[in-house]
């Protein structure tokens, strides 16, 4: 009796856990990944002189999860932008508030907030229950979504667009009508984590992979640009129409109706006002590129930015992965600058707009079409956009005239945000949610400065040929597929054939910090022993650089021993190859076969691509050149 017992607690387990201690869960194993599917379907009527409009949105949610779904969730974004909410409180409390923010939203009258109500909400033909939770609208299903099934949800829905404060939002400083961002009830992202019902505070954003089609009615003198490809240029014209057919406007009560749609992607913006100019260029390999500005603001720059960034495109198509859109569009708008599938706002009035449009449209690579939660990751959307921008900014540079500013583009291997964030004492690990940084300052310095240190740093460890190599890797193995940090990892070590989860072990999921130095060189009769040692807690491999009275130089290598490999020569230097490094360890010795007499200077990682915390005792050089210093 007590062996049948066992059996059947042990059945009961193993066959039933996932309905017991899951519920929900399908039977099935998710050994796959997954990913949930949307299709919207929207039509909008905008009436310009109340900044108010009217929605309809019909949404086909596919469930690929392994579970059965009894409540869904929707983003309200505008409804941050009331007095109160908790993107206001947020900033009213933080220690460094966004500039943007500040108080703002707490002094807004009624018709300069914004707001999404809710007026109907259907799945499958019956009302549903719904509440509204700040930015978040809390759906309970009438019939929940077994794994495999489709459902569809028809909604009705009026908005009032805010006074832009942050990203989205009419009336902006440089006088841009509608910047119209996080404008629609978007579905939540429900991914192996569960549901991501995040309240709006002002960061990042996740969602689900659809395809898109709207329709926009608003008064006819706008110029329309954004997500998605216009469906009918001839009835519109503002220098879409196609050449060599007929323009035939389609005027209704005042208003054009504008029809775009967007395959596969996972957000919809648009931006419209009455004075935009609109150019575009046509790449070697097809893709159109839009730009849309204010007529009379920073003329000569806009117009030197198409030509500039179609090379642009170019350098970042050939090492970060091909662009799989047949358009891009950089819009005057917003409150700076923010990235959106197939498109990006922009502000534009002041200075070269190059640098900020090259930052913006590299997030297509690693926010639109990469798409890790970049509210959880902010870090592999905002460091690896960072770190790409400054590669193409590098390139620009050594290929364009002098007389042409690219001053203010950044450097692919910038370091200071981050070291300045470590010696703060106020650094805060990268798994860390973009929402819940403590200080903002130290975000930017985290998913910016980090991140991109994250990835030029890995040219170091793993080599910067095959760095380069599993960037295209990464690329190809993770579009549309939501990637995650180790993910990622896996990327590099299917290139390097080295093991590499070390290094988020500590970059990312702690705030340990790298500092090796050059401990102790002493003479051992003609040979010379050097003594090293790793101060702060985080391993690395090493490189060693002898440079010697006759000129040469001599590279002396040692990997982690947890790495299970060594990263290939990158000079053509005489590399040595030593013993690997335990990281238990806290000193290393070593014997260069050369006496002391011949060497001028031993220096830990030269090249500046290590994130050591103090450099003052990475060298170590011969009394003789100091003393001649």
């Amino acid at each position: 009796m007590r062996k049948l017992s066992i059996i059947l607690t042990a059945l009961l387990v193993c066959g039933l856990g996932s309905n017991v201690f899951g519920q929900g869960k399908a039977s099935r194993q998710d050994n796959e990944r997954w990913q949930q599917r949307v299709n919207y379907t929207m039509e909008i009527d905008m009436d310009v002189n109340t900044n108010k409009y009217q929605g309809k949105q019909k949404l086909e949610y596919t469930n690929n999860s392994p579970d059965v779904l009894d409540r869904v969730y929707y983003h309200l974004y505008f409804n941050a932008f009331q007095p109160g909410s908790m993107m206001d409180v947020r900033s009213r409390t933080i220690t460094d508030p966004d500039g943007r923010v500040k108080d703002r939203i707490s002094k807004l009258n009624e018709d300069e907030i914004g707001y999404q109500k809710i007026q109907s909400l259907k799945q499958n033909g019956r009302d549903v229950k719904f509440s509204t939770e700040g930015t978040i609208l809390e759906v309970m299903l009438n019939i929940p979504i077994k794994s495999g099934e489709t459902t569809t949800f028809d909604m009705v829905w009026e908005a009032q667009v805010p006074v832009q404060i942050r990203r989205t939002g009419r009336d902006n400083a440089e006088g841009i009508r509608y910047s119209m961002a996080q404008w629609f009830p978007k579905l939540s992202e429900y991914d192996y984590q569960g549901w991501h019902a995040n309240p709006y505070i002002g960061r990042e954003f996740y969602g689900v992979w659809g395809d898109f089609d709207v329709k926009i009615s608003i008064d006819k003198d706008y110029v329309l640009g954004g997500t998605g490809y216009l469906q009918n240029p001839q009835e519109i014209g503002h220098g879409y129409e196609r050449p060599g057919q007929q323009l035939n406007q389609k005027v209704q009560n005042g208003k054009l109706t504008w029809h775009f749609k967007a395959p596969n992607v996972h957000d919809f913006m648009w931006a419209a006002d009455p004075d935009y100019v609109h150019e575009t260029r046509t790449m070697a390999n097809g893709t159109v590129l839009h730009f849309f500005h204010q007529d009379g603001q920073n003329d000569e720059n806009w117009k030197m930015l198409p030509d500039l960034t179609v090379r642009a495109f170019e350098y970042a198509n050939a090492n970060f992965g091909q662009y799989p859109y047949d358009q891009f569009t950089v819009i005057q708008g917003g409150d700076g600058g923010m990235e959106y599938p197939m498109s990006t706002l922009i502000n534009g009035s002041r200075g070269n707009p190059l640098g900020v449009t090259i930052h913006e449209f590299m997030h297509d690579w690693y926010h639109g079409v990469l798409g890790s939660n970049e509210s959880l990751h902010p870090w592999m959307d905002e460091g690896f956009t960072s770190y790409a921008s400054g590669r193409i900014g590098a390139h620009l540079r050594g290929t364009i005239p002098d007389q042409t500013d690219l001053s203010k583009l950044g450097s692919p291997f910038s370091q200071g945000s981050y070291l300045r964030s470590a010696q703060s004492g106020f650094e805060e690990a990268l798994s860390t949610h973009s929402d819940h940084y403590d200080r903002n300052g130290i975000y930017g310095a985290a998913a910016y400065g980090k991140g991109a240190v994250w990835m030029s740093q890995m040219g170091y460890v793993m080599g910067e040929e095959n760095r380069d190599k599993a960037l295209l890797q990464y690329f190809e193995d993770w579009k549309f597929k939501h990637p995650n940090p180790n993910d990622l990892i896996r990327s590099f070590e299917k290139v390097s054939n080295l093991e590499l989860d070390w290094y988020n072990e500590y970059f990312v999921f702690t705030t340990k910090q790298i500092d090796y130095g050059v401990k102790n060189v002493t003479k051992e009769g003609d040979k010379t022993k050097v003594s090293l040692e790793k101060v702060k807690q985080m391993p690395m491999p090493v490189d060693m650089v002898v440079t010697y009275k006759d000129g040469t130089k001599e590279v002396h290598y040692m990997a982690l021993r947890i790495m299970r490999g060594e990263k290939p020569a990158e000079t053509t230097d005489k590399r040595i190859v030593h013993p690997d490094w335990p990281w238990t360890n806290p000193t290393y010795e070593l014997t260069i076969d050369r006496p002391i007499e011949d060497i001028v200077s031993i220096e830990i990682d030269p090249s500046g691509r290590m994130a050591d915390v103090n450099r003052e005792n990475n060298k170590w050089e011969a009394p003789e050149v100091k003393i001649k210093k």
